[in-house]
């Protein structure tokens, strides 16, 4: 997504002024993991640091809630510093519509450890721990709420709710939207998964709190150091606030909702038939992003209807 094939002078010049530096002090290495935004490790500054730059600010590229999220993560990293012992990087400085690279960056401290995604051979008694360890971050992390539920950023994608039933219609409508727009949904298969929801609906309309939820954990996110030990969970620019059993699911997607991280989170999961009826959408919620991902940034038609065959399936066991 995010083509960040920017000469490494041009890097320089545009984020010396944030660290008081002349340019060239400045050297880039390139970080292999990011699917979205584009990722440096920077030296020559005071500390080491680490260089997001997002995706070129084109809306019909990016799903409703991805345009210009990263304009969020500044107070999320912020609130999370000051409220909970999540470890997130502190981030140094910000620039939104930089002139010279024509796009939104930020700079944050560069944080110990390594994804998880680039691992291999830990044992499960520390795949336990470090799933307990994201399991205790995101207890932490719920435990902060809002004023209003749905993408309440400054990014603002919506309008944000005062419920959470009704945050997650406005979502699930916004979603279909997109994905009927590439072209990934036939109109008459948005129109059931529209009114499929309608007739659900009364099973969220329960009280919630407006937690806020990470909404993209997954190995790439989890920092580990070389003992295992959790040492950074990353990228909270896809964050809402709303039910936690949205995140639950992602998790599940995600293959992080293991024993042990429920140990961690403290809480026993909603195995209501309510409950299992909010995870299917859930589940969808994440599921079908893939279709629009898939046939706009991936140019994978056939990829993206492998997407749309397995939503449609999970949609039509609901009794549609």
């Amino acid at each position: 997504m995010a083509s960040g094939e920017f000469a490494p002078v041009l890097l320089a010049q545009a984020v010396a002024g944030c660290l008081h530096v002349p340019p060239e002090n400045l050297s880039f290495r390139r970080c292999a993991t990011g699917k979205f935004n584009t990722t440096w490790f920077v030296s020559g500054g005071r500390e080491p640091l680490v260089l997001r730059v997002a995706p070129p600010d084109d809306p019909a590229r990016v799903l409703f809630y991805e345009y210009r999220m990263m304009r969020q993560e500044p107070g999320l990293h912020r609130r999370l510093r000051r409220e909970t012992g999540v470890p997130v990087p502190a981030i140094r400085a910000h620039v939104w519509d930089n002139p010279r690279l024509k796009r939104d960056f930020l700079l944050m401290e560069q944080l110990p450890g390594r994804p998880l995604s680039e691992i291999r051979g830990l044992g499960s008694a520390q795949v336990d721990r470090l799933m307990a360890a994201v399991g205790d971050c995101l207890r932490q992390c719920h435990a902060l709420t809002g004023t209003h539920y749905g993408y309440a950023g400054p990014h603002r994608p919506m309008e944000p709710q005062s419920d959470w039933a009704g945050a997650f219609h406005v979502m699930w409508h916004k979603l279909l939207d997109d994905i009927e727009r590439c072209g990934g949904y036939e109109r008459d298969e948005t129109l059931f998964l529209r009114r499929l929801l309608d007739r659900h609906r009364a099973r969220f309309e329960q009280p919630v709190p407006a937690a806020l939820l990470h909404m993209d954990v997954w190995a790439q996110n989890i920092l580990l150091d070389d003992a295992g030990r959790l040492t950074g969970l990353l990228d909270w620019d896809r964050a809402l606030y709303g039910d936690p059993e949205i995140e639950f699911a992602v998790l599940d997607y995600c293959g992080i909702s293991t024993p042990a991280f429920w140990e961690g989170y403290r809480a026993r999961r909603d195995d209501s038939p309510e409950a299992r009826v909010r995870h299917a959408f859930y589940y969808l919620y994440e599921l079908q992003k893939y279709i629009f991902i898939r046939r706009v940034r991936g140019g994978s038609a056939s990829g993206a209807d492998g997407y749309r065959r397995e939503a449609l399936r999970i949609a039509r066991s609901l009794g549609g």
